[in-house]
């Protein structure tokens, strides 16, 4: 790390909370895991340091910085085996879209909390059929005199059992045209005709998964996040935010992983030498840190692009970051696994249950594929497929 891409303030963040993640570590989460409970203690402590709301106004209890700090919070959180998945949902979706659109009693109900961990708020936009693709969801808002009444279905949506709220992506009818557009809605965890299920996922996260149903969910006025016709501007700026996050989330992932298989390759001696002597183990390692290292500029260079208010510069690069840091995960948790040959599938050395948690950021919030249609046709000016 030199002054040339961050900043010393930066460089302190980063120390400051890596050894915050290293009091927890990787035996804490799965701890956690193991008895089905939420990794309260730390995200209590990370909000007591500041570290939830860094990207958060100050006026309303953050730190006035932006996702390039709250990434890097993320970041050092998972190299130290102690990753935050709500970091990626509440404070840089949710708190983002609510401090850049949100009314002044929006801002005011909610950054605080957000910022000092009192509040926690999900993020709901991902539906059984309308998969990478926004323009197809079906979950729908239409006016019943001053309310609003929602009625829909999400899936794959993270920790609403500990969430006080949902900001839920639906569609209203444009008056003008009669076409549907998206609009946002805080929809309480309580609200009559809001129920959830649990997903059965084979991966193992403090966060779990839950399918939501909208039944009617009614709504008073001031539900709606921001301007009814600001449409894409308004979803994206918070998906853009998510994007970096996944890129950070899995840029951490990497590293741990990394970090575990030099260990053991300086550790383990076969033939009077230890394995990492050999370039068969050394020059994999040495690749992954490379891709790892590539993937976090991308990462910083789309959190510069969306701090300066650059959204469409933003977009690009936060697609380009979370698809290449989405590869470089897989590949970095592949490798350490095979480093330590058989000790890499067993749980004393806990790699093993990364391979699936590896995968999500290829997967989350987005597509690779979808996001190599993205540049395909915005970055590269190729016809669209689809």
């Amino acid at each position: 790390m030199t002054t040339l891409i961050e900043s010393e303030e930066h460089q302190a963040l980063r120390k400051a909370v890596s050894a915050l993640g290293k009091r927890y570590g990787r035996d804490y989460i799965t701890q956690v895991i193991a008895e089905g409970r939420y990794p309260t203690e730390l995200w209590q402590d990370a909000a007591k340091l500041g570290y939830l709301g860094v990207n958060l106004p100050e006026e309303y209890g953050g730190g006035g910085g932006g996702i390039a700090e709250l990434s890097i919070v993320l970041e050092e959180l998972g190299a130290s085996g102690a990753p935050l998945l709500m970091l990626v949902v509440s404070p840089a979706i949710c708190g983002t879209v609510i401090a850049r659109f949100g009314t002044e009693d929006q801002k005011r109900t909610w950054l605080p909390g957000l910022a000092d961990g009192t509040k926690l708020m999900a993020f709901g936009i991902t539906e059984p059929d309308a998969g990478s693709n926004s323009h197809r969801i079906t979950t729908t808002a239409r006016r019943d005199g001053a309310d609003w009444l929602l009625t829909g279905r999400k899936v794959f949506i993270s920790g609403v059992d500990h969430a006080d709220a949902v900001l839920i992506v639906g569609r209203t009818e444009d008056a003008r045209t009669g076409k549907l557009k998206p609009c946002l809605f805080i929809v309480p965890r309580d609200a009559e005709g809001f129920s959830r299920s649990p997903i059965d996922m084979e991966l193992s996260a403090a966060e779990k998964q839950w399918e939501l149903v909208l039944d009617d969910v009614r709504l008073p006025a001031d539900a709606l996040v921001g301007d009814e016709d600001a449409g894409l501007l308004q979803l994206f700026a918070g998906l853009n935010p998510e994007r970096v996050m996944t890129a950070a989330f899995a840029i951490g992932m990497g590293r741990y992983a990394v970090g575990k298989a030099l260990e053991y390759a300086c550790e383990r001696t076969v033939w009077k030498a230890p394995i990492g002597a050999h370039q068969a183990i050394a020059h994999p390692l040495a690749q992954a840190h490379i891709d790892l290292e590539l993937a976090r500029l991308m990462m910083q260079k789309a959190a510069l692009l969306y701090d300066a208010g650059d959204d469409i510069g933003a977009g690009e690069a936060a697609n380009m970051a979370k698809y290449a840091a989405g590869e470089a995960c897989v590949r970095a948790v592949d490798q350490a696994v095979h480093t330590l040959g058989g000790n890499g599938l067993t749980r004393e050395f806990g790699l093993a249950s990364l391979i699936i948690g590896a995968r999500v950021a290829r997967i989350a919030p987005v597509s690779r594929e979808m996001i190599l249609n993205y540049i395909s046709h915005q970055t590269l000016g190729l016809p669209k497929s689809y």
